[in-house]
């Protein structure tokens, strides 16, 4: 059993580490200025939402999107791993090559799910959309 400082220690780099990358993931969601339907806008927040990136249409854009997380999730999970073995653990050598290849059959295995899974969401979400049309412009239903 390890002592309960290094125990806190650990606990805490994993909790900075996993909120340094959601503050990556919001910067990098702030850093494109908000366009309107014009396709004009200086950057404004709409109703205190964070604005959103316009997204990239069709299968590259999905592909991108999923790569983009499979990669950024085995990359965090391989800096915790490292930091573990080498900073509380103390074991190097076969357990790390064992931790590498094990996650890297473990995303392998998942990618292709989660690809799926994500194109099935996406292609719902827009035959939901096709058949709901936008209320009028004074915000009251036409009889």
């Amino acid at each position: 059993m390890l002592p309960t400082l290094t125990n806190i220690a650990v606990m805490l780099v994993g909790y900075l580490l996993v909120m340094g990358y959601l503050a990556v993931g919001l910067r990098i969601l702030r850093r494109h200025p908000v366009r309107d339907a014009r396709g004009t806008g200086a950057g404004r927040r709409r109703g205190g939402r964070i604005p959103v990136v316009p997204r990239r249409r069709g299968w590259p854009g999905l592909v991108r999107q999923v790569l983009g997380t499979a990669v950024g999730g085995y990359l965090l999970l391989m800096v915790v791993v490292v930091g573990y073995y080498y900073g509380v653990a103390r074991v190097a050598g076969h357990f790390l090559a064992s931790a590498f290849t094990g996650s890297a059959l473990m995303a392998g295995i998942a990618l292709p799910v989660f690809l799926f899974a994500s194109w099935t969401s996406e292609r719902m979400r827009r035959r939901r959309g096709r058949g709901v049309r936008p209320p009028p412009a004074g915000g009251r239903r036409q009889a």
